[in-house]
């Protein structure tokens, strides 16, 4: 199945939009679009199937699972999911069911994630503490219950079925899609269930700390307004927030940058975005946004766009200046930021109920492995206030400045320069890239002396013309 992941490119373009909306019609021709709000997601009804408790099934798989859910729920409730993707995926022929909209499909795979996601932080939690011994019997007795192979299975059948990533190659090569869509793919149960899986294995990989994996899935999936995803708003946020925190966990700020500004600018534009089911979780992936650019602003400072760079002001003020100034004292706020804003990352393995100890937290993990990268760099903003100040300077007298010897400044100064070095997407797929130097301000060391070079960037009077025209009216 791994090979369903290679295909055409994927391009992270805002101008020209043809092909997707090509492939957003061709994708959803044979579905009845819902012209009105988003409140409905998750109902069924309309769904003709036959079957005892098949009705009951599709329901659930739609429906989120309580918050406060035990252990009996959620094994009831992975039964369920078990039942109807087997259904789905082998019974005699394609299924015939028609769906009212293909929102239904993006919840049930949102859902069975959540769902999947829940329970591996669940069962970590009941390992970590070690105190009830029931349910840690019960656990120990069915490690398969939600197991990462499962749920990777499932999304990569539906991919295969449908034979998603060659129909979006074939548009892409501007061929049509039924002539390799087969028996599976031309039905649109199938098609949607495997588009979205595809958005749904970036998630899990993501989840899994597989971030150059999670990349990869979207070679045959272009990102832009006019992609089949962002036709569901809850898809459209977790695809740039996932891709976006890939980018920023691969140290490609400026791309993490760049995606999360082009899905806030497209918020912060729609102005009256529908208060609804999907409401609160949009809000929430939202704010974790705005967190995680604060973050790669400080590390990689880039010009963002003005209503951005206000709301970022306006929503950590302080904190986003003292991560802009550096310094010990800005690690704590680092360390706040990317807990707040990250995903709930889990393990690919079940945990040693034997050895709490021995559970290592994947979120702290993935916090630690994270935070040696801003360690390195903390001392950058210091070094470049000085450094933009002359043009060439001894070593020596950069050291006592920074109040530290010439040969860990020497270290300090190869590091800044390495980290300004990004691979930086151009075209192509996501994982592409050409290598670019991100700052502004560039430094070569011949022996003892720093010559400093300063690109100046020239400011963008029209934006500022038109920003200040539409408040003069």
């Amino acid at each position: 199945m791994a090979a369903q992941m290679n295909g055409g490119a994927s391009r992270l373009t805002h101008d020209d939009d043809s092909d997707d909306e090509i492939l957003a019609t061709t994708l959803a021709e044979a579905m009845q679009e819902d012209e009105g709000d988003y409140d409905d997601v998750g109902s069924i009804s309309g769904i003709q199937v036959t079957g005892d408790d098949l009705q009951a099934r599709l329901a659930a798989a739609a429906t989120p699972l309580e918050f406060q859910a035990g252990l009996p729920a959620r094994f009831t409730s992975y039964d369920n999911y078990c039942s109807l993707f087997h259904f789905i995926l082998n019974s005699d022929g394609p299924v015939d069911l028609e769906l009212p909209t293909y929102y239904w499909a993006w919840d049930v795979i949102d859902e069975f994630i959540y769902q999947f996601n829940s329970f591996c932080t669940y069962r970590q939690k009941v390992a970590r503490k070690g105190q009830n011994d029931e349910e840690i019997q019960v656990l120990r007795e069915n490690p398969q219950t939600w197991g990462c192979y499962s749920v990777l299975n499932v999304l990569y059948s539906l991919i295969q079925r449908s034979q998603m990533n060659e129909q979006l190659a074939a548009i892409k090569r501007n061929e049509d899609p039924n002539e390799v869509a087969g028996e599976y793919g031309s039905r649109p149960l199938y098609r949607m269930l495997g588009y979205f899986s595809i958005i749904g294995l970036l998630r899990v990989h993501c989840l899994l700390g597989d971030f150059t994996l999670a990349l990869k899935t979207l070679d045959d999936i272009e990102l832009n307004k006019k992609a089949v995803f962002a036709k569901v708003m809850a898809a459209h946020f977790t695809t740039y927030y996932y891709v976006g925190f890939s980018y920023m966990m691969l140290r490609r700020y400026a791309d993490a940058i760049r995606t999360f500004s082009h899905i806030l600018v497209y918020v912060s534009r729609t102005k009256g975005f529908q208060k609804n089911s999907q409401f609160d979780s949009i809000t929430k992936k939202n704010d974790q946004m705005y967190a995680l650019i604060a973050i790669c602003v400080a590390l990689c400072p880039v010009r963002l766009d003005d209503t951005i760079h206000a709301t970022l002001r306006e929503k950590y003020g302080d904190q986003f200046t003292r991560m802009q100034r550096g310094g010990p004292e800005a690690l704590p706020i680092f360390e706040e930021l990317f807990l707040s804003a990250c995903p709930k990352f889990i393990s690919p393995i079940p945990p040693d109920f034997d050895n709490p100890e021995h559970n290592v937290d994947p979120s702290e993990h993935h916090l630690k492995v994270f935070m040696n990268d801003v360690k390195n760099t903390i001392s950058t903003p210091i070094l470049k206030s000085y450094l933009k100040l002359y043009t060439t300077m001894d070593l020596n007298k950069l050291a006592k400045f920074v109040e530290t010897d010439a040969e860990t400044l020497r270290k300090q100064l190869v590091v800044y320069k390495q980290k300004n070095r990004q691979l930086r997407w151009t075209e192509g797929s996501l994982l592409e890239g050409e290598m670019t130097h991100t700052s502004d301000l560039d430094f070569a060391l011949q022996g003892d002396i720093v010559h400093v070079s300063e690109a100046k960037v020239g400011r963008r009077l029209v934006d500022w013309y038109l920003r200040n025209l539409q408040r003069a009216y």
